[in-house]
């Protein structure tokens, strides 16, 4: 391509070339008598009116370039709108986030190291019942993923929190630590209504090469968080093992409603929520929302994000649930009942959700409708429009989680419900019955 630029060149005027008054078509000019003949060499004004505009050029170039420098390293204003002017500040523990003016970037990889050992990837197996192609039923087993945060351990056990819906409905659950050893561990307490669970690992089959690679994780105050500070989610994403994934704090307290899959109710979230760009995916659910300082902020949950939704993820506030984890986390630890020796209360109920409570001015629970006739319930003296808000120190809100818990008792044991029993003047009182499982109808 031919260039466009056109020069001036002070040797071509009219196909006559000239430098200095002489060319190859022209006569010098002669000289004038009434002068006197100049001595010495003689300027040409071609070279005199050329000399002078480049020595303007080069002085007005160079107070252009002082001015600029000046105000750019002194002032500190900006030289042109296309350039891209990056810095370098520290966040946390000496993090070096590099910035500019869109987009904010960050080596999270000593973060994630020290995070690292204290994460967990948590393999649940299950028996479901399928209905066959000619109607009969028949059991599949199958396999579900998650992840884990260590949080703590006692005498005899090493601490995990998951996501409840990662633990819900499984026979068997298996814990696969940061050195890859693997290990089977047990439910120590769930939570339904919040989608917390803490399961426990028995300390006496971690071998002593995993235990040193392993760590406790540093739980944050996520009542601190900030809408635009870094947040790195870590998990067994897609069950592959774990990864990490990076992003911002979009929004805090959000309020997000969730399909329940057995009832198709809408359900809304017990917790106000963390919103994050950094993707969440099956398998990340139970795994950390981790800040600049390397801190758990939040529990992520993937069961809270739409197949049709980009860069929009959920993660439980850890500030909100620390409680509710301290008493799971000191519950008796229980393996599942087999279902023919599971018990019974011996009543039918209804769940009372956070919405239906507060437009009802109810107490959210199971609300019993019916006590049934020489059960447990009624032989502790439950009677009909009582509402079981806890068992055995576990809140209960809905009917689900009520048959959740229920699987970790046998017929003939006893348990203790906490229960809101309803007052003439319309009030309602809390007591504690202890009933005595009896056989499931």
């Amino acid at each position: 391509m031919e260039n466009q630029y056109n020069y001036y060149n002070p040797n071509e005027m009219n196909g006559n070339y000239q430098y200095g008054g002489y060319g190859t078509n022209s006569q010098p000019e002669p000289e004038k008598p009434d002068k006197k003949k100049k001595t010495g060499k003689s300027v040409p004004k071609a070279v005199a009116v050329g000399g002078l505009a480049i020595l303007f050029g080069v002085v007005s170039s160079a107070v252009f370039l002082t001015s600029n420098v000046v105000g750019t390293r002194l002032l500190g204003l900006d030289s042109g709108t296309s350039s891209v002017s990056t810095s370098s500040k520290t966040v946390g523990n000496s993090t070096p986030l590099s910035t500019s003016s869109s987009v904010v970037t960050s080596d999270v990889s000593g973060i994630v190291e020290n995070v690292m050992p204290s994460i967990v990837s948590i393999t649940s197996m299950s028996v479901e019942e399928v209905q066959s192609f000619f109607g009969g039923t028949y059991q599949q087993q199958t396999e579900g993923a998650g992840t884990g945060i260590i949080i703590g351990q006692n005498d005899s056990e090493l601490l995990i929190v998951t996501n409840n819906h990662v633990v819900e409905g499984s026979n068997t659950l298996t814990v696969t630590f940061n050195d890859e050893s693997s290990v089977e561990a047990n439910i120590k307490g769930t939570n339904s209504d919040y989608d917390v669970a803490v399961i426990a690992v028995p300390l006496e089959d971690i071998s002593d090469d995993t235990m040193e690679a392993i760590s406790v994780a540093t739980l944050g105050d996520s009542t601190e968080l900030k809408v635009g500070e870094p947040a790195i989610a870590i998990g067994n994403a897609l069950g592959y093992g774990q990864s990490v994934t990076t992003g911002v704090i979009s929004a805090l307290d959000r309020s997000v409603s969730t399909t329940d899959s057995q009832t198709g109710q809408t359900v809304e979230s017990s917790v106000k929520l963390i919103q994050t760009d950094a993707a969440i995916n099956p398998g990340n659910s139970g795994g950390a929302l981790v800040n600049a300082n390397g801190e758990v902020v939040g529990i992520n949950s993937s069961k809270l994000v739409g197949d049709s939704v980009e860069g929009v993820g959920y993660a439980i506030p850890i500030s909100d649930v620390s409680d509710l984890i301290e008493q799971l986390m000191n519950q008796e630890t229980r393996e599942k009942v087999a279902e023919a020796d599971q018990g019974a209360l011996g009543i039918r109920g209804i769940s009372v959700s956070d919405a239906f409570s507060e437009q009802l001015e109810l107490p959210q629970g199971v609300y019993v409708s019916e006590v049934t006739s020489g059960g447990g319930a009624e032989a502790a003296g439950m009677s009909r429009g009582c509402i079981i808000t806890a068992i055995n120190g576990t809140s209960i809100s809905s009917m689900e989680g009520l048959q959740e818990q229920l699987q970790y008792y046998a017929k003939g044991e006893t348990v203790t419900l906490t229960i809101q029993v309803p007052q003439t003047t319309g009030d309602y009182q809390e007591q504690t019955l202890d009933v005595t499982l009896g056989e499931k109808q």
